[in-house]
C-alpha cells in the first residue's frame, strides 16, 4: 500500500522558514511510523531529523504528533492509521531544534523541580527492597 507522509520541517541553520515535505512511499500494514522515517532517511532525505532510541515503547524519545495526536513513532502501525495521507510533526509546547526534534530541557527541568520519585530517609537495607506484584499494581 502507498503511504504519504507530510513531514513538518525547520532547519535554522539553513533557513529560518517551517514548512512541509511530502513523501510518498510503500508500506506493509505491520510497518511502523517510524520504520517509514528511517526508510526516508536513509533513502530519500538523509537530512531529516528525528529522535529514536529503543524502538519499543519505553524511552518515549520518538515522540512526535501524527495527525495532530501525540504518539510514539514506534508504537504506530501503517494499519492502524485513519488515512493514507499522515501529517507528522514535532511535539507542541517545546521549543524545536529541527525537523521533528525538539529541546527536551524545558521538560526536564520541570521533572526534576517536582522530584518523580520517592524520597526514603530510611538507611539504606542490606539486601534489596522486594515489591510485590499487588504493591505494583498501586501504582499501575
Amino acid at each position: 500500500m502507498q503511504v504519504t507522509l507530510k513531514i513538518f520541517r525547520y532547519n535554522p541553520e539553513d533557513d529560518q522558514k517551517k514548512h512541509y515535505d511530502t513523501f510518498t512511499l510503500e508500506a506493509e500494514p505491520t510497518d511502523r511510523v517510524l520504520d517509514l522515517l528511517e526508510r526516508i532517511k536513509g533513502k530519500e532525505d538523509g537530512t531529516l531529523g528525528f529522535r529514536r532510541a529503543c524502538a519499543h515503547g519505553v524511552c518515549g524519545s520518538d515522540a512526535i504528533r501524527i495527525n495532530g495526536v501525540n504518539r510514539l513513532a514506534c508504537k504506530v502501525l501503517v494499519q492502524d492509521l485513519k488515512s493514507k495521507t499522515v501529517l507528522i510533526e514535532p511535539i507542541l509546547g517545546l521549543p524545536i531544534e529541527k525537523d521533528l526534534i525538539v529541546d527536551m530541557e524545558p521538560f526536564f527541568d520541570h521533572y526534576r523541580s517536582v522530584m518523580p520519585y520517592f524520597v526514603n530517609d530510611d538507611p539504606p537495607p542490606k539486601k534489596e527492597r522486594l515489591q510485590s506484584p499487588e504493591e505494583r499494581e498501586r501504582f499501575d
